[in-house]
């Protein structure tokens, strides 16, 4: 097996064999974020393979290892995708949400933690580079952890996806393969699309934000047959908590100090914090601006 690296949660090796290339991801199962379903994640991934949505096939899941058929494709880079991608990507949304797959799980989102003032205590005496900047924000993380938990959602709650962002997408003579599908799960809708619109009409931070593409994923879920809820802060709420967590998720590891053996490396675990620490603040900032793509 040859090791594939950037993974943000886990690890990625390709193998090739007499029967083809597979793609076999070692779960991080040291500090998991949250419970994974492999069965339950499988089950649904076969569902949505066999109903065409463009993916990797499944092959095998356990508790330590995933293995689905390699998808030869470049990687989706981190800028404002075309419309028209936007647009299927909207489609495959709403295709997936109509799939009928049991889910006896309630969503993955838990309470947003607390803990930053100790956090940015912490950093500071084991001379962390995004000490001080955190230090600065300590107010703003607890602001957006309150928004997170208050903000409400107003439905409806559909099995999906979670996380459709550039990083977990391929392309494909020109079209979407939308790739790990660990964090699966009920989520509210808006929520959902919020999050996929926004990733896909943005750059790495948010200087440029292309509202005809945001546009574009929601014109292609309502031609696939899916129906907008509400307008409302609700659509990156989600976002906004996910981030938060895997930014305080990365703080942890690396103020262990030490290299973990699975999961990314300190370095990757370095750069996510940092980003983190700096792009959550601006996130939550532009909140009224992001609403406004909705009207």
């Amino acid at each position: 097996m040859t090791r594939v690296h950037g993974g943000f949660a886990n690890r990625m090796y390709r193998l090739d064999t007499d029967q083809g290339s597979f793609a076999v991801k070692e779960l991080n199962l040291a500090d998991r974020r949250w419970t994974y379903r492999v069965a339950d994640v499988f089950r649904f991934e076969r569902a949505a393979f066999a109903a065409g949505i463009p993916m990797p096939e499944p092959i095998s899941a356990d508790e330590h290892t995933l293995v689905h058929r390699w998808v030869e494709g470049e990687k989706q880079p981190e800028e404002p995708v075309p419309a028209a991608y936007a647009f299927e990507i909207g489609e495959i949304l709403a295709r997936l949400h109509a799939l009928d797959v049991a889910w006896p799980h309630a969503s993955n989102e838990e309470p947003a933690a607390r803990d930053w003032p100790e956090l940015a205590a912490r950093a500071a005496a084991t001379g962390q580079p995004w000490a001080d900047e955190l230090a600065s924000h300590v107010e703003t993380f607890l602001a957006i952890a309150r928004f997170v938990d208050t903000c409400e959602r107003p439905g409806p709650v559909v099995l999906t996806h979670s996380d459709v962002q550039p990083w977990n997408l391929l392309v494909r003579e020109g079209r979407p393969v939308l790739l790990d599908w660990e964090l699966s799960g009920m989520l509210d809708l808006s929520g959902e699309l919020g999050s996929t619109a926004l990733s896909l009409a943005k750059g790495p931070g948010f200087d440029d934000i292309r509202p005809a593409v945001f546009r574009s994923v929601l014109d292609g879920y309502v031609s696939g047959g899916g129906t907008l809820p509400p307008s409302g802060p609700s659509w990156f709420a989600f976002m906004i908590g996910g981030w938060l967590g895997h930014t305080r998720w990365n703080i942890l590891r690396c103020l262990a100090g030490v290299e973990a053996s699975t999961g990314p490396e300190l370095a990757l675990s370095q750069e996510s914090a940092l980003n983190g620490v700096r792009g959550l603040p601006v996130l939550f900032a532009r909140l009224p601006e992001l609403e406004a793509l909705l009207v």
